[in-house]
C-alpha cells in the first residue's frame, strides 16, 4: 500500500462494533466520519480491497464524469441486484452497457416523450381521483401506487390486463424488500438458503419474467401499434439492424419497473410533504397552478410550472431517492493527492454531497428559490439526484414530467395539510420516507 495514498482511515473495528446500527442506518455514522475527516475517509476490511466513502465534489466528478471509463459498478449491482431484476442498463457494465444505452437512449429524449405525456397525465388523474379526503393518510403508499400505475401504463399502455399488472406489482414489491435484506445482510445468506427465502424469491423472479414475456409475445403477434415504451423498445435497432431478444427486453422492462417507480414515489412523497409544511411556498405553488389553467398543451404546461419544478429539485437535493452510489476502480488511478489501487471501491454519498456546507448555503433548509436564482444549479457537479456523466439516469425527463404533473394535479384538486412535523427516512437501496402523513381536503368544499 506504500505507493498508494488514501483519505484518513476509519479503523475497521469501528464498523464491527456498530455493525447492527450501521446496517439499519449508516447515515449518522457517515456524517460523523465525514466531518472528522474533511469529507472523505476509507476503511480496510479484514478481507477485500479498501473502501473509500466521500462527499467530495472533485472526487465525484472525477469518478462519474472525467475518468468514468476506469470505474465500473460494483458486484452489489452487477451480480447480486441483477440476479433479481435482470442484467439491464442499471446493472450492466462495459461494452454491453454502452451498446444497450445507445440503443435505448433515443426513446427517452424529451421530444420522444411527447407522445407519452398524455398517458402519464391520464394515469395520474385516475390515481389522484381515488385519494380519500378528510382523513389522515400515509402518503407513501398513495404515491407508490400512482407511480407504479404511471410506469405500467407508459410501458404497456393497453396491452396488459389490470389483474396481470397487479400481480406484477406484488412480485416487484416483494422482490424489492428481499433485495434489501440480501444485500445489506450478507452474513445471513446461509439462513436465506436454508429457510427457502432465496428459492421462493427466485420463483417470483421466474413468474415476473413470464408475465412480461407473455405481454411481449402478445404485442409481437398483434398488428396494433401503441405510443408506449414497449413499442419503443421493440422498434429499437442495433447498428446491425437486429433487435433485442425477449430476455433482453424483460431485463430492461424489469429495471424500469424497479428503478422507475420506487424512486419517483419516494421523491413525490418528500416533495408534497415539504410543500405542505411550508405555507408561503405552498401558496405560491397554488397561485402558479391557478395561472396555468388556460388551455394549452401538457408540455407547455410543464414548461410553465417552474416553481413546482424548483420544489421537486430542492426536495431531491435534501432527500435524493438514490442516496448513495458506488464504483470500483478497474485500474490504478490518481485523484488530486490521492492514489487509489485497482479494485478500490468508492462510495459516493449523494445525500451528504447535497448537504455539504462547502457548496450549499443553509444546506438543511428547504429553499426552492436556489434553483430559480441559479438556473445552472441543477447541472452543477455537486447536485446529482439522477447521477452524472454517461450513466446519468435515462429516465430523468420522464420522472420530472411525472412529478410536475402529479403535484399540479394533487394541489389543483386538494388542499393539503401535512400531519408530520419531522421527516424520517430509511436509507435502504433507495431513500425511503417513513410515516409521512397527510390530510387531503377537496377544493371548493366546506
Amino acid at each position: 500500500m506504500s505507493k498508494y495514498k488514501y483519505p484518513n482511515k476509519v479503523p475497521f473495528y469501528k464498523f464491527l462494533i456498530n455493525s447492527s446500527a450501521f446496517a439499519k442506518n449508516p447515515i449518522p455514522f457517515q456524517q460523523r466520519w465525514f466531518n472528522e475527516h474533511q469529507g472523505s475517509f476509507y476503511v480496510k476490511p479484514l478481507f477485500g480491497p479498501p473502501i473509500v466513502l466521500t462527499r467530495d465534489a472533485v472526487i465525484t466528478k472525477h469518478i462519474l464524469r472525467k475518468n468514468h471509463r476506469i470505474y465500473h459498478k460494483s458486484e452489489i449491482q452487477t451480480k447480486y441486484l441483477s440476479k433479481y431484476v435482470g442484467y439491464g442498463l442499471l446493472t450492466s457494465n462495459g461494452d454491453y452497457w454502452l451498446k444497450q444505452r445507445r440503443l435505448i437512449q433515443p426513446g427517452f429524449h424529451r421530444e420522444k416523450l411527447e407522445n407519452l405525456v398524455s398517458i402519464i397525465d391520464s394515469s395520474i388523474k385516475e390515481q389522484v381521483n381515488k385519494i380519500e379526503t378528510s382523513k389522515i393518510l400515509d402518503l407513501y403508499p398513495i404515491m407508490n401506487e400512482l407511480a407504479f400505475e404511471v410506469v405500467a401504463k407508459s410501458l404497456f399502455n393497453f396491452s396488459a390486463r389490470r389483474e396481470t399488472l397487479k400481480r406484477l406489482q406484488t412480485i416487484v414489491e416483494q422482490l424489492q424488500k428481499f433485495i434489501v435484506k440480501d444485500i445489506r445482510q450478507p452474513h445471513k445468506k446461509l439462513l436465506y438458503i436454508l429457510n427457502g427465502d432465496i428459492r421462493y424469491h427466485m420463483k417470483l423472479v421466474k413468474e415476473g419474467r413470464g408475465i412480461i414475456n407473455k405481454v411481449i409475445e402478445q404485442r409481437r403477434q398483434s398488428a396494433d401499434r401503441h405510443d408506449d415504451l414497449l413499442q419503443m423498445l421493440l422498434d429499437a435497432k442495433y447498428e446491425d439492424e437486429t433487435s433485442m431478444s425477449n430476455d433482453q427486453l424483460i431485463d430492461e422492462i424489469l429495471i424500469l419497473f424497479v428503478a422507475g417507480h420506487e424512486t419517483t414515489a419516494n421523491a413525490l412523497t418528500f416533495s408534497l410533504t415539504l410543500i405542505a409544511q411550508n405555507k408561503e411556498i405552498r401558496d405560491k405553488v397554488e397561485k402558479e397552478i391557478e395561472n396555468c389553467k388556460t388551455k394549452q398543451s401538457l408540455l407547455e404546461k410543464i414548461g410553465k410550472l417552474t416553481l413546482i419544478k424548483d420544489c421537486v429539485q430542492e426536495s431531491m437535493r435534501l432527500y435524493p431517492p438514490v442516496w448513495i452510489t458506488d464504483r470500483v476502480a478497474i485500474e490504478d488511478d490518481k485523484i488530486g493527492t490521492y492514489h487509489f489501487k485497482k479494485g478500490t471501491m468508492i462510495g459516493i454519498s449523494i445525500y451528504e454531497l447535497h448537504r455539504n456546507i462547502d457548496f450549499w448555503k443553509n444546506p438543511d433548509q428547504f429553499m426552492p428559490e436556489r434553483f430559480s436564482e441559479n438556473e445552472q444549479l441543477h447541472k452543477s457537479e455537486y447536485y446529482i439526484p439522477f447521477g452524472a456523466g454517461p450513466r446519468l439516469c435515462i429516465g430523468n425527463n420522464f420522472a420530472m414530467f411525472e412529478m410536475i404533473l402529479t403535484i399540479n394535479e394533487v394541489l389543483q384538486k386538494f388542499e393539503v395539510v401535512s400531519e408530520t412535523k419531522e421527516i424520517s427516512i430509511n436509507p435502504l437501496i433507495t431513500l425511503k420516507p417513513v410515516g409521512l402523513k397527510m390530510k387531503f381536503k377537496e377544493r371548493g368544499k366546506k
